[in-house]
């Protein structure tokens, strides 16, 4: 006699386990499952008043991110031409030395609350800061300021995805495009947050580093057009090299600024790489009558401080 059991037996073997875990499992279950489709990879997006505009900036800057490795976000926006453009503007990265400006903006707030002037002391750390990345100085003015009052300026300027670094770490203070292009938002446009006169000192100090830290963002820029920056990196056992670049830009008729992060590089150079790719295309398509011969070449031998991270 041939008995037909099989199917059922199996059947009810699967559902009296999924009852006993508190799960109900449909009878189509026990089918074969689908393999797991996966999730498309980010793609980047623009807008802009100007015509055709975003949709070259969308095709160049994926073009140079083409077999790029690592991570990458970006961020643009160009105030002149109402143009935006992001990729993975939420993502995290450690901040390594990009976040010295956050610190010289939350010492120029705290200063704004009281109505005073920065103390020459305090002039004199923020310039190292800035302008060739001096760590003792920023531990300094993170000390000075501690983390009260550097959460308050976050608050108040709405960075409210940036987690400042904790046990003294600030290199270690998570950011992501977002929050930086709300920063530099900040530092170039009239605001609530920052007076004039703190803005145009965050400019001024931005517009002095060193030649051998203006490397990143500014690479592409044409002759005629302000440059003010700020990079960072750090190396760790996860994600190997973040290297990291913020920068703002007026003239030719533009007033933008750029922000790209990134982590998973083999190497620092290999991410000043990525970052330099990312910002030509960006200046060539938003100032595009400006020769070659006249834009901004970075040192080949581009250098930033290394920030201390826990077991270094």
């Amino acid at each position: 006699m041939t008995h037909r059991t099989s199917g059922i037996s199996r059947r009810a073997r699967v559902l009296s386990a999924g009852l006993a875990a508190g799960v109900l499992v449909p009878l189509g279950a026990v089918a074969t499952a689908a393999p797991a489709v996966a999730a498309p990879a980010p793609q980047v997006t623009c807008s802009s008043a100007q015509s055709g505009l975003a949709a070259k900036l969308k095709k160049d800057i994926t073009a140079a991110l083409k077999n790029r490795k690592g991570t990458v976000a970006v961020g643009l926006h160009d105030r002149t031409t109402g143009t935006t453009c992001t990729l993975r503007s939420t993502t995290s990265f450690d901040s390594a030395s990009v976040v010295k400006t956050t610190v010289l903006a939350t010492l120029l707030w705290d200063a704004q609350k009281t109505g005073r002037s920065l103390t020459s002391r305090e002039k004199s750390l923020a310039t190292a800061m800035i302008t060739k990345s001096d760590n003792a100085a920023t531990s300094t003015l993170w000390r000075q300021l501690g983390a009260t009052k550097v959460k308050g300026f976050l608050r108040a300027a709405k960075m409210t995805k940036t987690v400042p670094g904790s046990g003294g770490y600030w290199g270690l203070t998570r950011i992501n495009v977002t929050d930086e292009q709300k920063l530099l938002a900040l530092v170039t446009g009239k605001n609530t947050v920052l007076t004039d006169a703190s803005r145009a000192y965050v400019l001024k100090l931005m517009g002095k580093v060193t030649p051998s830290q203006r490397w990143g963002t500014p690479a592409g820029t044409p002759s005629g057009v302000s440059i003010h920056v700020k990079n960072g990196w750090l190396q760790r056992a996860t994600h190997g090299w973040r290297v990291h670049s913020i920068g703002a830009f007026k003239g030719g008729g533009h007033d933008y600024t750029i922000s790209v992060l990134t982590h998973g590089n083999g190497t620092m150079n290999y991410g000043v790489a990525t970052i330099q790719g990312v910002a030509k295309a960006i200046h060539k398509d938003l100032t595009p009558a400006s020769p070659a011969a006249r834009r901004y070449v970075p040192t080949e031998a581009p250098k930033e401080a290394f920030v201390a991270v826990p077991g270094a």
